[in-house]
C-alpha cells in the first residue's frame, strides 16, 4: 500500500471510529468504545476451549455497504481479489475482529443462472442428472487458480491479525446446486456409485482447495462453509451422510490441522443428529451458525462448550427485531456466561446481511468491546 493510501486509510479510519462510538452508543448509556489492536492469539485461545485474554469476536461476513462503512473504502468494481481482501480486512480491524474472512483464490463450481427471488427451489438450475451430465460436466481444477493475493496481503495486514479462508461453497452444498436436492436424493438410492462419484469429483477438488490456501503464513484458520440441515434434521439422513460428505470434511479438517492450522464448520440446520462426528470423527476445533428455534446458542454452549468451541449464536431473527438494549444485554449476558470457560466468541448465528439494522450490529459487537 502507498504512502498516500495508508495516509487516506487512518484518517478515514479515525473518523469511522468517532461516527462508530456515537452509532453504537445510540439508546444506551456506556461511552464511546477504544479499539484495541487485533491479537489472534484470543481467536485460538477460544478454538483451543480456553479462555482468551478479552471478549473475542466472531462472524462469517457482514455485507457491503457495512464493510464499506467500517474500512470507509470502496470495493472495487472489478473483481480484483486483492483490492477485495483491502477493504474486508480493514473492516474486520476495524470493527474490533482479530482476522478478516476471506476466499482463497476465485475458484467455484460454475453453476446455470437461477432466478434471483427470495426462495428458489433447491433443484432450480441443476446441470448434472445421469453419467452422462456428469462425465460431461467441465469440472474445475483447484491448481489452475491464483492464490498469490494471500501472499501479496502481507505487508498490509496489520500486526495480530490473520486471515480467515472460507470456501466456496461446500461438499454438500455444491452437489446440491449442481444435481438438485431431489435428483441427489434419487442417485442416492438408484445409483450410489454416481452418488460417490459426484461426491468425490466436490470433495477432492474443496480439499485441494484449502490445502492450496493454508500454505500461506497469513492465513491462521480454515473456515469450511457448507449448509447440512433444516429445522428439524439433517438434508440426507445421517447415515448418507456419514458415507458421502463427512469424509470430505475429515480430508479438510486433516488439511487444516496439518498445516498447523484449527478447522471452523459453518453449517446451517438441525446438526443435533451428527454432532459427535462433527467432534469426534472429522476433528472440527469450532461450530459457526445458530438459530433459536433449532436449539439457542446459550443450550448449545451448554451442552458442548467443553467438547468444540462455540462462535457466534446471537439469532438472526432477533437482531432483526429486537431492539440494540435488549441485543446489547443478551451479548453481555452470554460473553459472562462463557468468562470462566472460555470457547466462546460473540458474533450472530449467521452472517451480518444489509437488512440487520446497522446499530443493532454495532449494539452486539459493543458489548464485547466495551470489556477490552
Amino acid at each position: 500500500m502507498t504512502e498516500k493510501r495508508i495516509k487516506m486509510s487512518r484518517t478515514r479510519n479515525k473518523s469511522y471510529r468517532e461516527q462508530l462510538g456515537l452509532r453504537m452508543n445510540e439508546g444506551c448509556s456506556k461511552p464511546t468504545v477504544v479499539l484495541a489492536p487485533p491479537d489472534f492469539d484470543n481467536l485460538l485461545a477460544v478454538l483451543r476451549r480456553e479462555r482468551p485474554s478479552r471478549p473475542t469476536l466472531f462472524e462469517f461476513f457482514l455485507n457491503g455497504p457495512l464493510y464499506e462503512k467500517l474500512a470507509g473504502l470502496s470495493f472495487s468494481k472489478d473483481n480484483n481479489l486483492l483490492e477485495r481482501m483491502r477493504v474486508l480486512i480493514s473492516a474486520f480491524k476495524n470493527a474490533g475482529y482479530d482476522y478478516a474472512s476471506v476466499p482463497g483464490s476465485l475458484f467455484a463450481f460454475p453453476i446455470k443462472e437461477h432466478r434471483q427471488e427470495k426462495t428458489i427451489s433447491l433443484t432450480e438450475g441443476s446441470l448434472i442428472h445421469d453419467r452422462k451430465d456428469f462425465e460431461s460436466y467441465d469440472w474445475p481444477n483447484p491448481d489452475n487458480f491464483d492464490y498469490s493475493s494471500l501472499n501479496k496481503i502481507s505487508s498490509e495486514l496489520p500486526d495480530g491479525m490473520k486471515l480467515m479462508v472460507f470456501g466456496p461453497g461446500g461438499v454438500l452444498e455444491n452437489v446440491m446446486q449442481l444435481v438438485g436436492y431431489e435428483t441427489i436424493c434419487y442417485i442416492i438410492a438408484d445409483d450410489p456409485k454416481l452418488a460417490e462419484d459426484i461426491f468425490e469429483a466436490v470433495g477432492s477438488r474443496l480439499v485441494r482447495y484449502y490445502e492450496l490456501s493454508a500454505i500461506y503464513n497469513t492465513v491462521g484458520v480454515l473456515m469450511s462453509n457448507d449448509d447440512w440441515g433444516f429445522k428439524t434434521q439433517t438434508m440426507l439422513s445421517p447415515n448418507d451422510m456419514r458415507k458421502f460428505v463427512f469424509p470430505w470434511h475429515k480430508q479438510i479438517v486433516s488439511v487444516a490441522h496439518a498445516a498447523g492450522k484449527p478447522a471452523i464448520l459453518h453449517s446451517c440446520g438441525c446438526l443435533t443428529s451428527v454432532m459427535d462426528d462433527v467432534i469426534d470423527d472429522m476433528g472440527y476445533d469450532g461450530k459457526h451458525s445458530y438459530e433459536d428455534t433449532i436449539q439457542s446458542v446459550e443450550s448449545f454452549y451448554a451442552q458442548y462448550h467443553d467438547r468444540i468451541a462455540v462462535l457466534g449464536g446471537i439469532d438472526l431473527d432477533f437482531m432483526c427485531r429486537s431492539t440494540p438494549e435488549k441485543i446489547y444485554k443478551r451479548s453481555k449476558e452470554i460473553l459472562e456466561r462463557a468468562e470462566s470457560h472460555g470457547a466462546y466468541a460473540l458474533g450472530t448465528g449467521n452472517s451480518v446481511p444489509e437488512y440487520v439494522p446497522d446499530k443493532n450490529y454495532f449494539a452486539m459487537i459493543r458489548a464485547a468491546l466495551d470489556f477490552r
